[in-house]
């Protein structure tokens, strides 16, 4: 809720109402639209300790955003502003996978429980099935932000037409921001979910386990650590 209030919600408000010559006026509006979602984004780095993926691609585009926006460049730079950073995020997945170390495999080993979805895969000598089948997990992840970026670039191209620096183009800037979660979000999200599906029927088709069986528990993850108990092997 912190996230969509601070990312979404008070932009939305400042650039629909307060851009008017009569209130903040278009640009001062502007720039505190974007120090919202840009202050949520540092304070996010700050927090973790870490250069994290997504806190790094808040900033980035935060500051596209306020460059087009004060710069006054033309409105459709918004539209490929909003389409690079799912396009980028398709082809570092598309690259991991030609490289052999593809990203959906990897989520996946932190999410499954291996010793136990091995076990049943060699037994039942479905492990190459596995490593194919998992594979389309990967162009199916891609597939979930190429789609971003078809929807992102489209929104924004019907909704952003008016020229940066003026109150208009503050209204639409804050119409395609309201708009992004029913036109974007979701689609991506059932996308998503529709992946994650695909996974976990996989798994469980090719182990012979229930879904429960093949999830990392909490349990499991306690047995990764190291143990003082020289008898017990790592589960």
């Amino acid at each position: 809720m912190t996230s969509l209030a601070l990312t979404v919600i008070i932009p939305v408000v400042i650039l629909t109402w307060f851009s008017g010559d009569d209130r903040l006026g278009p640009e001062r509006a502007f720039v505190l639209a974007l120090l919202f979602p840009l202050t949520y984004a540092v304070v996010e780095l700050v927090r973790s300790r870490r250069i994290g993926f997504n806190p790094i691609i808040g900033v980035v585009s935060v500051l596209l955003t306020g460059g087009i926006g004060l710069l006054k460049l033309d409105p459709q730079w918004i539209a490929f502003k909003e389409a690079v950073v799912p396009l980028a995020l398709a082809l570092a997945i598309l690259i991991s996978s030609w490289i052999g170390r593809p990203l959906a495999r990897i989520f996946l080993d932190k999410v499954l429980d291996r010793p136990r979805v091995d076990a049943a895969l060699a037994a039942r000598g479905t492990a190459e099935a596995y490593e194919r089948k998992t594979s389309v997990a990967t162009y199916l992840l891609a597939s979930a932000f190429v789609l971003s970026a078809v929807l992102n670039f489209t929104l924004a191209k019907i909704v952003v037409t008016s020229e940066a620096g003026t109150e208009a183009f503050n209204r639409e800037l804050g119409r395609m921001t309201a708009l992004s979660f029913p036109v974007i979000t979701l689609p991506v999200m059932l996308t998503l979910i529709g992946t994650m599906v695909y996974i976990i029927r996989t798994v469980t088709n090719l182990t012979g386990l229930d879904m429960e069986q093949v999830i990392r528990s909490g349990q499991n993850t306690r047995d990764d650590q190291p143990t003082t108990t020289p008898e017990r092997e790592p589960s």
